[in-house]
């Protein structure tokens, strides 16, 4: 017999259709599937025997998709704060992590941003590392969604010796592991300026294949555009192009130095972005222009990039900070309203890995990942419009319950299933050999 639990929040905020907010209403989830919403009296009435959740003063939402994350990097937490972009990783990060990354790293690493994603009412996160084997383990322990970047590089590095053997290496752990429901994957080709004309043809040959996104970093800082111009002779996105990249399947991650023809061009590929607004402030490289992207028809998700560039993977604060800044940036206060941010964090995200038909919104005949949100806060007090209060008054420390393919993996501000104790044991333990690496 299928298990099925009423959800009784105060709202449901199912993201699709658009700007709903129904009140009183319940989310019937069965096994692993969202099976009705409809009032709750009638919820009641049609499956007596029912598991019941009441969650009076809440709001449920979909569960947020962090769509651009290097989880593992959890472990270099404030490792090197305060650089530009490039003086960060060529400097500090790629030499740590030439020192420390391995699968035990990644393992660890990941397991500890699952708990801080779910935690914060992150369901799903796209990812982009070495060492995916690892963690994938890491996700399924936790039991969260992950899609796995099938990354490509052309340096060397203690996982892969050349992006052949990177590439190799992740389409083999794809076909070993497609089975598996929590987990789906991306090609991850790291950057225009680190993977070259011959790699990109083989990823755009694979992604046909095999049907998958393609994560990238593009356009991320003047930088990168200025050098792609003097090395090949075009900005990145034109080289992406040429080299038929661009399509439904891009995820371009960051895509901050965008001139009119650039957007124009992401639109008519039907390309996604995946934006990361505290990141990219964080290091100085500058600012989306997501009221432009939005207006041309773009389809946009929201990430958090790794903690090592951002020092949190909160989603709710990546979803105020994109709002005020696509309304700061251009002039208009409608740039981003609070229904649009949701949206991006959660349906966005979903449209952008191809999982809409199974995640993002609160929809019968998806998977039921959803997210409770208490707003019986002092600081959220009085609440005249839930979808407001979620974007610019909640924060992650008012998620109260999260749910993945069905399973309860926060009940009451508490991890299921994973030891905080144990986690914190390896994250000090990390600690030590970091910084004496």
């Amino acid at each position: 017999m299928p298990s099925v639990t009423i959800i009784e929040p105060q709202w449901v905020i199912p993201v699709e259709p658009a700007g709903a907010v129904l009140a009183d209403h319940a989310v019937v989830i069965s096994d692993e599937r969202i099976v009705a919403v409809l009032p709750q009296a009638e919820a009641w009435a049609r499956y007596p025997d029912a598991n019941r959740v009441a969650l009076p003063t809440h709001a449920l939402i979909p569960g947020l998709i962090n769509l651009h994350t290097h989880a593992a990097m959890s472990l270099m937490r404030g490792v090197a704060d305060d650089l530009p972009l490039m003086d960060w990783l060529q400097n500090h990060i790629w030499p740590a992590e030439a020192r420390v990354v391995s699968d035990e790293f990644v393992h660890d690493g990941t397991l500890l941003a699952c708990a801080e994603m779910l935690r914060g009412g992150i369901t799903c996160f796209n990812d982009m590392y070495f060492f995916p084997e690892a963690a994938a383990r890491a996700a399924l322990r936790a039991g969260m969604r992950a899609a796995l970047g099938i990354i490509a590089i052309e340096f060397r590095s203690a996982y892969a010796n050349d992006a052949q053997d990177y590439l190799s290496k992740g389409i083999e752990l794809h076909d070993r592991l497609r089975g598996e429901p929590l987990l789906s994957f991306c090609l991850a080709p790291h950057a225009p300026f680190t993977v070259s004309d011959t790699t990109f043809a083989q990823i755009a040959t694979y992604a046909g294949e095999l049907d998958l996104p393609v994560h990238i970093h593009v356009h991320e800082t003047a930088g990168e555009v200025s050098d792609s111009q003097k090395t090949h002779g075009m900005r990145p996105l034109a080289r992406l192009e040429r080299l038929g990249l661009l399509g439904p399947s891009l995820i371009a991650v960051h895509a901050v130095h965008l001139n009119s023809e650039e957007i124009g061009l992401l639109a008519r590929h039907g390309c996604s972005v995946a934006h990361c607004p505290a990141s990219n402030l964080k290091l100085a490289s500058g600012i989306a222009p997501v009221a432009e992207l939005l207006a041309a028809g773009v389809n946009i998700g929201i990430g958090t990039d790794g903690t090592a560039s951002n020092n949190r993977l909160d989603l709710f604060s990546e979803m105020r900070l994109a709002a005020l800044l696509a309304k700061g940036g251009s002039g208009s206060a409608q740039a981003m309203p609070a229904a649009r941010a949701l949206e991006a964090a959660t349906l966005g995200g979903a449209k952008a890995l191809g999982l809409q038909d199974r995640i993002g919104s609160i929809v019968p005949g998806k998977l039921a990942d959803l997210t409770a949100v208490n707003l019986d806060a002092l600081e959220l007090s009085p609440c005249y419009d839930p979808v407001s209060h979620l974007v610019y008054a909640a924060g992650r420390e008012h998620v109260s319950d999260v749910w993945v393919h069905g399973e309860r993996r926060v009940s009451s501000g508490q991890l299921k299933g994973l030891d905080r104790e144990a986690l914190l044991q390896r994250a000090e333990s990390w600690r030590h050999r970091i910084g004496k690496a």
